[in-house]
């Protein structure tokens, strides 16, 4: 019956999280009402809610249980994941948050349509829809996977996956972004607590460090921090850099800061909170290929859990399974402000008034939960999956990057081909008949077949390229990327 104590501290941990969003309806409340007040935070929040909400965005079931699988067959350089992150939060920091908070948006489609065209601001909400849903759907499935692994007893896969819907879906329809911001400085401390202490047992129990490297087989990366291989860390790299810098649930988290500093110090401290996850959660897959060295690598952090004490396992349950809540509700706001500001009231009913934007918002995040959450039955693959997802990205990333920093290039086709060309890249990448990695490459650029990242973004390259040269209807320069210039030469 040891199981009720790490389930007590689960429940313990979820009326935690509604008392936290029961306090951020009332700071919704005073800040403002309608779209900003429900999904920007009324653009109140301060800096560390910004960096609790992008490392709650950022430190997922992937992050956590996805590193900790790869490091029972990589070792350490699995943790080079979060690092990633970590490295396109601080970019994102760096290059581009203060324009974004400049060109006064609430999407990056309101954006592409403000200095390209209607069609790419459309192709934009789609293609930004389909990255996030995709997401989103699979924080269900980890979700469930956490509760059933760690808490077989009491959930199969299918009822975590409905536990973990009623509890993010709740927070956000109630509380909106104050909630999800929140809810995930809640978060944040609960994950590292869970993947500290259980870090820390975990090594005791393998004999340390050195016992992480005895223990394993001489051809095992232990160490090793090129473990995965160089071309698939610098694919990671890559990816992350696109994923931070133009995906709507990410960059909403600067948007809804109170300020550009505020903005900008919060992605800087959200990359120092997400970068030591990830080879913590490695530390822990190399322990359990130290004491468990024949399972499967997708049991290896269930596997050490259930060997905790049972108070210790419920804490480290329930960061694992706040990770997953956390990536949840941010990317859910993230779409329902796609759907609210990009479709109803650019298509649909351009007049609302503060209280109609607030009740088609939470409408939308209700339906928004119900579709992903049937989309999540039919996930399989959560890896797989999210690769293709934020590999879509890598289009927006160029469209977005050349309207700040090179708008002389800029056509008003470049937003509608550039996209286009991406997406008709990644899936001639996934559906054509050819083993990439097979392909007779010189040695050293062989490393260019190891991630879809590095054939999408050439295309998406070529696709602007292309449309520079074609199209002669030059946009308009953003105004922000003018006086941030003449600020820089000042």
């Amino acid at each position: 019956m040891t199981y009720w104590i790490p389930l007590a501290v689960v429940v313990t941990y979820i009326a935690l999280l509604f008392v936290v969003t029961w306090w951020s309806q009332r700071m919704m409340e005073r800040t403002s009402s309608g779209l900003v007040g429900y999904l920007l935070a009324g653009r109140k929040m301060p800096a560390w809610v910004c960096a609790a909400a992008l490392a709650g965005l950022a430190v997922g079931g992937a992050s956590t249980i996805g590193v900790a699988e790869r490091a029972y067959k990589a070792g350490i350089s699995a943790g080079w994941y979060n690092a990633a992150w970590a490295g396109g939060a601080l970019l994102t920091a760096l290059i581009a948050i203060r324009r974004y908070r400049r060109m006064e948006v609430s999407t990056l489609p309101e954006l592409f349509e403000r200095h390209y065209t209607s069609t790419g601001r459309v192709i934009a909400v789609l293609g930004q829809l389909a990255i996030q849903v995709v997401i989103t759907s699979l924080q269900y499935v980890a979700g469930g996977a956490i509760l059933s692994s760690l808490m077989p007893q009491v959930f199969s896969l299918r009822m975590g996956m409905v536990a973990t819907a009623l509890v993010f879906v709740g927070i956000t329809l109630i509380g909106g972004f104050w909630a999800a911001g929140l809810t995930n400085v809640a978060n944040v401390v609960v994950i590292y607590l869970g993947i500290c202490v259980g870090t820390v047992i975990a090594l005791s129990r393998a004999g340390g460090l050195h016992g992480l490297v005895a223990n394993a087989p001489e051809s095992y990366p232990g160490f090793d921090l090129s473990g995965v291989g160089m071309p698939i860390i610098a694919a990671w790299f890559v990816v992350m850099a696109m994923t931070v810098f133009s995906t709507q649930s990410v960059v909403q988290v600067g948007l809804a800061a109170k300020d550009e500093k505020a903005a900008q110090r919060g992605f800087l401290l959200g990359a120092l909170l997400i970068l030591p996850v990830g080879f913590l959660s490695a530390l822990l897959g190399m322990a359990a290929r130290a004491l468990h060295p024949g399972i499967a690598p997708t049991e290896a952090l269930p596997r050490v859990v259930l060997e905790m004490p049972p108070l210790l396992a419920g804490v480290i349950l329930a960061g694992l399974w706040a990770a997953d809540v956390s990536t949840a509700t941010a990317l859910l706001i993230g779409s329902a402000t796609l759907v609210t500001n990009d479709v109803v009231k650019r298509f649909v009913s351009k007049d609302l008034t503060p209280r109609g934007e607030a009740w088609i918002s939470r409408s939308s995040v209700a339906v928004l939960g119900v579709v992903t959450f049937l989309l999540a039955m039919s996930v399989s693959g959560i890896l797989q999956t999210l690769i293709v997802g934020l590999t879509l990205t890598t289009g927006y990333t160029v469209v977005v990057f050349m309207t700040m920093y090179w708008p002389s290039l800029c056509r008003r086709g470049s937003a509608t081909w550039t996209l286009l060309g991406s997406m008709a890249a990644l899936v001639f990448w996934y559906v054509a008949p050819i083993q990439w990695s097979k392909l007779p490459l010189p040695p050293r650029w062989a490393w260019l077949t190891s991630h879809p990242i590095y054939f999408v973004f050439a295309a998406s390259m070529l696709s602007f390229l292309a449309v520079a040269l074609l199209d002669k209807r030059k946009i308009e320069a953003p105004s922000v990327a003018v006086s941030l210039a003449q600020e820089e030469t000042a």
